[in-house]
């Protein structure tokens, strides 16, 4: 056989086979982790609170566990004072992107911002009963609820929050939804 047979013969052969060797998996890189069972249970809460689990809290049990989680050091004692953002009251501010309380449109967004975010230095930490206590007492301190109500997965969204008929939600997007802006070709 001619020796250019012979190489293209070669050549084929590696190109035919190259595809299957593609397809074989990767070694592993070493990096990364398949996620804990936590975090494959760990599910965003909406603001209908459709994924809220089960668990309750109180207001008196969210004024303990403010102090006893460490809450006030940020907060203050009262949620009103403090180093950081306060809890009870204030104003909406551009200058730090503050939204209070009152301005939540939705209670069970709280209720999720807590469970993931707080407390700043060891988020995550609050047990699911914590967290409704916490936003019970929250929600109490904004004279959105009375002191006697108790947050669960069935009560917290009913919650009525103060500016919720200033947000709308928006319909659902889909590739023919118009955009409220308009983009224009560069000149």
């Amino acid at each position: 056989m001619p020796r250019c047979w012979t190489a293209l013969l070669v050549a084929g052969a590696v190109l035919l086979g190259a595809p299957v060797h593609a397809q074989e998996p990767a070694a592993h890189s070493g990096l990364g982790r398949p996620p804990t069972d936590a975090e494959l249970h760990d599910v965003l809460v909406g603001p209908d609170g459709e994924d809220l689990p089960p668990g309750s809290g109180t207001v008196a049990d969210g004024e303990r566990i403010f102090a006893a989680r460490g809450c006030a050091n940020c907060h203050g004692p009262t949620g009103e004072e403090g180093p950081s953002i306060p809890l009870v009251g204030g104003d909406v501010t551009t200058r730090s992107n503050y939204w209070p309380i009152q301005h939540w449109p939705f209670a069970p967004s709280i209720w999720d911002y807590i469970r993931r975010v707080m407390p700043y230095d060891r988020p995550g930490i609050l047990t699911v009963d914590e967290t409704y206590a916490l936003t019970a007492y929250l929600l109490h301190r904004n004279g959105i609820i009375g002191e006697e109500d108790v947050m669960t997965a069935d009560t917290l969204p009913q919650v009525r929050m103060p500016r919720r008929d200033d947000y709308l939600i928006p319909e659902t997007w889909t590739p023919a939804t118009r955009r409220g802006f308009e983009i224009l070709p560069e000149r």
